[in-house]
């Protein structure tokens, strides 16, 4: 990487981990923590016996050592290992308003880094398009979730279709053990919900879809040429005609209540994230939502 282009990269980092660790403080500081269940139960500590307690949980050798009954008490293991799963197609670098889908998600996914940095948690980042771009391995410590960070930075977006289902493959081999697994996409891909149901039997999965204004209706502005930006193929439409629009509006619903049902047979929890909305506060009814399913 050029020097120039390392030291915007720095400085955007530094921007963003201030953002990111506000946005942890001011708002998800006990979200995120009620949000995810660790993965079982620790040993806490002992203390006396009072009726009610069950019997099965009496520590007989501290009976034995105080005369007294003693029962063993326990807490909930909080550590748990968190994975990004983002989506580098260039479909995901659109974007109509201050942000893009792709700088959205940057700062979201260093929100949900800094988040699980407070909790002592491991994170771990994958990017994919039509195949994996990158693997990290999830680890502790702030200097990992810096790092993390300027990887999503440096990221360039790739000109080819989706493959959400073999990344989840490829997954699947990598992360053995269960994680809370965010999958970041705008999803435009070919259908994985087969893929998405696999995964969330052995992992916590979050489908966080990006979604911009723009991608679901058209102004009114006369001829516009719109590129696919994973094909490059190119349409001219006239958007002053209404059914012109009309029609636009009824394909992106199609694919809205498409993406609805791959995630509803996969049984995967959705985040959505707007381009033109508080990711902050999205992420907020989402981690309340999820503790009151809990």
């Amino acid at each position: 990487m050029p020097a120039r282009d390392l030291e915007d990269v720095l400085k955007e980092v530094r921007r963003i981990q201030i953002v990111a660790r506000r946005q942890v403080n001011d708002l998800l500081a006990g979200e995120y923590l009620s949000a995810f269940q660790g993965r079982g139960m620790e040993f806490n500590a002992v203390r006396e016996y009072v009726p009610g307690d069950e019997i099965r949980s009496i520590d007989w050798n501290v009976t034995a050592r105080a005369g007294a009954p003693y029962v063993k008490t326990f807490c909930e293991e909080r550590e748990l290992t968190v994975m990004l799963m983002v989506d580098a197609s260039a479909s995901n670098a659109f974007g109509s308003q201050r942000l893009s889908k792709m700088e959205t998600a940057v700062e979201v996914a260093a929100v949900l880094m800094f988040a699980a940095l407070k909790n002592n948690d491991k994170v771990g980042l994958l990017f994919f398009a039509d195949d994996v771009i990158k693997y990290i391995p999830p680890r502790k410590g702030r200097s990992n979730v810096l790092r993390l960070i300027r990887e999503l930075l440096a990221m360039e977006p790739v000109k080819t279709r989706t493959d959400i289902a073999g990344a989840l493959e490829f997954l699947g081999k990598v992360q053995r053990r269960k994680c809370i697994l965010f999958l970041m996409s705008d999803f435009l891909g070919s259908e994985c919900s087969r893929e998405l149901a696999v995964a969330n039997r052995r992992h916590d999965c979050i489908a966080v879809t990006l979604q911009d204004p723009r991608e679901k209706t058209l102004p009114d502005v006369g001829f516009v040429t719109l590129r696919d930006a994973e094909t490059g193929e190119l349409l001219e439409l006239d958007t002053r005609h209404p059914k012109v629009r009309a029609l636009f509006a009824r394909v992106a619903d199609e694919r809205e209540q498409k993406l609805s049902g791959w995630l509803r047979r996969a049984n995967v929890d959705r985040l959505t994230i707007r381009t033109d909305q508080s990711y902050a506060q999205s992420l907020q009814r989402f981690f309340r939502a999820r503790e009151r399913q809990r």
